[in-house]
């Protein structure tokens, strides 16, 4: 079957370890544009931080970001859809995981603005405009697309193992990196989610999509769709539910598996930036 979605996540998986892409991947991601089939990129970064993903790939389709709270339009550059956490969920997830954690800090992350609290340390969003250090009552204060956590102590998995139950049923806790760092959204917003309403807007079914992953984050979307690939890379529970693991994201994990159905060496299209078969039997992006 060849796949009618691509959904990759873009962090440890299709992007290398220095955040760029090799002439490799660069020609097969041509390849896949070229034929017509929709690929997503489905990513826990806010649209602010897309810029240098977006020049590394070319990338012109859909991009789900903030773990599945937002869908961004790359022509447009604009949010079409997005799904917040309420200050009073935001409030109480916050007291929770205080009273378990007390040195734990907080940040809240809007999409186009970052707020966090003195004791957070960001690993990015370190003097930048959009930035700002906040008291507590401040990053609780609007709805924001996640709330992230963090420790100075704990490890990744270890942190998700005190945070998950603290927060209950009241959101959806995960991680994307290696250090300990949550990333907590609202109920029912996975990568998942976003992702089968993507494929409900362009009449595909999830037996039709692939995923590539690496971290937790991606888990629901990877279970989600019909057939998943974990890059060597990944995190273990990664590979474990994935359907294969293929090559790391340092090996062109990614395009080997595109190549399967779009090889890089292809013919180049007939006529325009791709063939007119190519353009007549490409589903029409309504999201």
């Amino acid at each position: 079957m060849t796949p009618r979605l691509i959904a990759t996540d873009v962090d440890g998986t299709l992007l290398r370890p220095d955040e760029t892409v090799s002439a490799r991947t660069g020609r097969t991601l041509a390849a896949v544009a070229r034929s017509g089939t929709p690929l997503a990129l489905v990513t826990g970064r806010p649209p602010r931080w897309l810029r240098p993903v977006l020049a590394e790939t070319a990338h012109r389709g859909p991009v789900v970001c903030a773990n599945g709270a937002m869908l961004y339009d790359v022509p447009t550059q604009r949010v079409l859809r997005s799904y917040p956490m309420e200050v009073a969920c935001l409030r109480a997830v916050a007291e929770n995981i205080r009273r378990i954690l007390p040195d734990a800090a907080f940040a809240a992350e809007y999409g186009d603005a970052f707020v966090h609290e003195p004791g957070y340390r960001p690993r990015w969003d370190i003097g930048l405009p959009e930035v700002s250090i906040v008291d507590l009552t401040v990053v609780l204060a609007r709805p924001a697309v996640k709330l992230l956590v963090r420790h100075t102590e704990l490890g990744a998995d270890a942190m998700f193992e005190l945070v998950r139950p603290a927060v209950g049923d009241l959101a959806v806790v995960t991680h994307g990196s290696g250090d300990a760092r949550m990333e907590i959204s609202a109920v029912g917003v996975t990568k998942a989610t976003a992702l089968a309403a993507l494929a409900e807007e362009l009449g595909v079914d999830r037996s039709e999509v692939i995923a590539f992953g690496d971290m937790p984050n991606d888990l629901p979307m990877m279970e989600w769709a019909g057939r998943s690939f974990a890059v060597a890379n990944a995190h273990p529970e990664v590979r474990a539910i994935a359907d294969e693991v293929v090559g790391a994201n340092s090996e062109d994990g990614v395009a080997g598996v595109l190549e399967r159905w779009w090889p890089a060496d292809a013919p180049p299209p007939l006529s325009g930036p791709r063939s007119r078969s190519a353009a007549a039997a490409a589903p029409t992006l309504r999201y």
